[in-house]
């Protein structure tokens, strides 16, 4: 049996679907549809050099390659190589295949750092250090049982806020995108990351496949979005929070907890079941409501980075 690695094409169904295949048993926490893997493998803004790469054993995807360069960084030459193998497809080299690949081709794209989640499993941290990765930060992924589990009382709307979802600027989505970029500023990660291109946003994120429009609850405050949470859904019972922000001036409300509490109140109405969500492990108050709202850690991720000389 031999294992061959190429460019994922985005309009064979056989391929996206086996990525998103690839990607939920290798990392559960994460929601990926076929849909969902088209639309990155075709919205990722250019300068991304975007390029999809799969593993494939006897015509079946067994392994999957994130790669990219870090375009809305202010810090030039980063580049992200993200590689997951089925669990159950480990040890016939596709993990190996794909790294290759995939720093071959950043390194001709001019990348100068590379950088790569892995699960914190010991046989992965001795696959990235054998490779010239060093351990960097980490992140938990949390679960929450929205079928069987209970939600804490729905906080007291401040006065002067009005709770609104993301279906109210259908029109015209620029205040998120603004709220979007503000909030992505303060996020704990080891790479800055800059949102300047609003046309860029409304393809990438706003027209997104699994962004619920429905379930994103806004926090707005004398007509302008002061705090969201940005709920995704997979139509198969499963959502995930892919970011919660306020802005700055209205943070020390308790408009994290509202509008996060809010979105999981209406999942579990409109038939969700469980719930995800992740978190930098340095990032105490957004760990500390996800505590209150029932959280539980269910895995951790290290950060592996690696400088091309």
């Amino acid at each position: 049996m031999t294992v061959i690695v190429r460019e994922l094409r985005p309009d064979v169904p056989a391929d996206t679907e086996g990525f998103a295949r690839v990607r939920r048993l290798a990392l559960p926490y994460i929601l990926f549809t076929s849909d969902s893997v088209r639309h990155t493998a075709t919205h990722l803004h250019p300068d991304a050099r975007y390029r999809p790469l799969i593993a494939e054993e006897d015509g079946e995807v067994i392994g999957t390659a994130q790669v990219h360069l870090v375009h809305d960084s202010p810090e030039a030459g980063q580049a992200c190589l993200n590689v997951y193998v089925r669990p159950d497809r480990t040890h016939r080299g596709a993990g190996r295949l794909l790294v290759k690949a995939g720093e071959e081709y950043l390194a001709a794209q001019g990348a100068t750092k590379l950088l790569a989640w892995a699960l914190d499993e010991p046989a992965n941290h001795a696959f990235a250090e054998r490779r010239g990765y060093t351990r960097g930060r980490s992140g938990h992924f949390l679960r929450l049982d929205l079928a069987n589990g209970a939600l804490p009382p729905l906080p007291a709307v401040p006065p002067g806020v009005e709770l609104h979802t993301a279906a109210d600027f259908t029109d015209d989505p620029r205040p998120l995108f603004e709220l979007d970029a503000e909030t992505v500023l303060d996020e704990p990660s080891d790479v800055a990351t800059e949102f300047t291109d609003y046309e860029a946003w409304v393809e990438e994120t706003w027209k997104h496949p699994l962004l619920n429009h429905e379930l994103t609850t806004v926090a707005v405050v004398d007509g302008r979005p002061a705090a969201f949470t940005v709920a995704y859904t997979d139509g198969e019972g499963r959502y995930s929070t892919a970011m919660t922000g306020t802005a700055r001036a209205h943070r020390g409300r308790g408009l994290a907890k509202l509008v996060k509490n809010d979105s999981l109140r209406r999942a579990r109405a409109a038939g969700c079941t469980e719930a995800f969500t992740g978190n930098d492990t340095g990032n105490g108050p957004m760990l500390a409501i996800n505590k209150w709202l029932g959280y539980e850690i269910c895995a951790t991720e290290v950060r592996y980075v690696r400088e091309l000389g």
